[in-house]
């Protein structure tokens, strides 16, 4: 059984509190299920609170086609936490779901992937960090659903989220009810 984090009130000495989206990823161990448990773990994480949530997509997997399709979803969090520390947190929560990284399966199936795509209006490059995330621009299981709960939404460098989808074909996604 999962154990999560104890919740902690949305309140702290930071000043100021940071609109983050959230991709949710799985294509192994049941994955309806995990996006659906990520959904619930998201809203443990300290100083952060979950503010919408997409439905959920199954689409054919991005890279090697030899697996599962993925179920995928967006979130979108206020948190107080800086960029590096969601990360971490956000980590911990794909190893407690299971997740153990392997470099040489960046495309690979995975029981549970939860990545930052944007965080604020700022662009971010580290060695472990992007923001936007990269290639958010080509993936139509990541614009769809942000589409569907943040429409007015402007990727930093890249323009709305309106304009964006309408350079992707959303025809393989299917809506999970």
């Amino acid at each position: 059984m999962l154990r999560l984090p104890q919740v902690v009130p949305l309140t702290s000495d930071r000043t100021s509190w940071i609109s983050a989206c959230i991709g949710i990823g799985s294509n192994l161990d049941n994955p309806v299920a995990q996006v659906r448990q990520a959904l619930v773990a998201l809203e443990t994480i300290d100083e952060t609170r979950l503010i919408a949530k997409s439905s959920l997509y199954r689409n054919p997997p991005m890279g090697p086609v030899d697996q599962p399709h993925y179920i995928n979803a967006v979130a979108t969090v206020l948190t107080g936490l800086s960029p590096s520390e969601l990360l971490a947190r956000l980590q911990a929560l794909e190893r407690l779901q299971g997740r153990v990284r392997k470099a040489r399966d960046r495309w690979g199936p995975r029981c549970l992937d939860l990545d930052i795509l944007t965080y604020g209006d700022r662009a971010i490059s580290e060695r472990d960090l992007q923001i936007p995330h990269p290639g958010i621009s080509e993936r139509n299981f990541v614009l769809f659903p942000l589409l569907e709960i943040a429409p007015q939404l402007q990727i930093p460098g890249l323009g709305p989220i309106s304009s964006l989808v309408l350079e992707l074909d959303g025809s393989a996604l299917e809506k999970i009810p």
